[in-house]
């Protein structure tokens, strides 16, 4: 089945849908680079008798140029499966569109809650041909509640809220899938005013809020421009939490440069997904988490991105589907074998056989923070190893 009716090898073609441009041209970077750095690696891998090849298109930072990419993907390069990351609106209308078409989707960087239920699916319908691995709005709550735990010594003193009226807010504040019932259950008393619109141009009724709970603890999904107008107008007033966890863009380093100079990043915790120090390898060749940033910086001249082990092992378990397909020339198959995908990778061991949900695999988390660093400015310490077996702490958690 593997090679044509004259002997020659086939192609199987691995669509991306990335931004290249717009304004998630930066968020699609690591899954770029990944793409340029794997592109002659893959041509030999995957089932005898077939030539793997990388097709991309660019997302252009919406919800239309993400289908419009999935269509070309599919009728002008006849992609076999189409990955992508990244995005609120365009990893799920990528997802959709491939839904729709009938190609399979392997997506991650998206809490697994809003790409499943916020897309429709449930336990009586799941998905036929997209598939995602990330981790929950639970183990985020879980991460930063350790995170509380240890700046308030143990007690539950009261988080407030900063949460906007996008998708990252309706879902942090869901009553069944979200954040806030799992931070809840541990004990904590979330304080949650009115939600802002994106962006924030005026976040006081927030600080007030938060000052009159006596809330020393924040809590957030902001962007990195909206946390320094928050940490701005708080100076302004006079006020400032102790401790402020952030999820979403925070996992990238700082780049908006707030009073005084300093990042709005600069420490605040957040999520640790993937680091150099990570003790895991690729299944495709090895490749170190440590090699793989290092590749990063060497080849961008820029600091290393959480993202990078996500995209990497998007392309590890596109080849085991591949090979591991009963025809890999196959949708259907190939849908199918990443259904049944058990793999350990550079972002960790993924598993779509234990769920929580069908088509979900998960991604263990621990806790950081962006600490003054020794190679660049601020760089990402681990403060607690969470979920993640085999990390080690490289630093202390710092409240103001």
């Amino acid at each position: 089945m593997g090679e044509s009716s004259d002997g020659r090898e086939r192609i199987l073609t691995v669509g991306v849908a990335v931004a290249r441009s717009g304004r998630l041209a930066n968020l699609g970077d690591p899954l770029d680079f990944v793409t340029t750095l794997l592109r002659p690696r893959l041509a030999g891998l995957g089932p005898t008798g077939y030539r793997i090849r990388l097709a991309a298109r660019d997302t252009r930072s919406s919800a239309e140029g993400a289908r419009q990419a999935v269509e070309e993907l599919t009728r002008d390069e006849d992609a076999k499966i189409i990955v992508t990351l990244a995005g609120t609106q365009v990893l799920p209308a990528v997802a959709d569109a491939c839904e729709a078409i009938g190609v399979p989707c392997l997506s991650s960087t998206f809490p697994w809650q809003v790409y499943y239920y916020g897309r429709g699916a449930d336990a009586a319908h799941p998905f036929t041909w997209t598939y995602h691995f990330c981790w929950g709005l639970e183990d985020i709550a879980a991460t930063f509640a350790d995170l509380w735990e240890r700046a308030d010594g143990g007690g539950r003193e009261a988080v407030g809220c900063l949460w906007n009226d996008g998708p990252q807010g309706t879902w942090s504040r869901h009553p069944e899938h979200g954040f806030a019932p799992a931070a809840r259950a541990r004990g904590h008393h979330l304080v949650d005013p009115a939600p802002y619109r994106e962006p924030g141009a005026d976040l006081k009724g927030h600080i007030s809020a938060f000052r009159e709970a006596g809330a020393g603890i924040v809590t957030s999904a902001a962007t990195g421009r909206d946390l320094g107008r928050f940490r701005a107008q708080a100076a302004e007033a006079g006020w400032q939490p102790r401790l402020i966890t952030c999820s979403r863009w925070l996992a990238y380093p700082p780049s908006v440069t707030g009073a005084g100079g300093r990042p709005a990043h600069a420490d605040v915790a957040t999520l640790v997904y993937w680091t150099p120090a990570h003790p895991y390898r690729s299944s495709l060749d090895g490749m170190t988490a440590a090699g793989l940033a290092e590749a990063y910086e060497q080849g961008t001249g820029r600091q290393w991105l959480q993202p990078l082990g996500l995209a990497y092992a998007l392309f590890e378990v596109v080849i085991h589907a591949l090979t591991t397909a009963d025809d890999p020339s196959d949708r259907r198959c190939v849908a199918d074998a990443l259904g049944r995908t058990r793999l350990d990778t550079i972002a960790g061991p993924l598993d779509w056989t234990a769920g929580p949900v069908p088509n979900i695999a998960t991604v263990a988390l621990a806790g950081g923070q962006w600490q003054r660093g020794t190679r660049h400015d601020y760089e990402l310490a681990v403060v607690t190893g969470g979920q993640v077996d085999g990390l080690a702490v490289d630093g202390d958690l710092v409240t103001t």
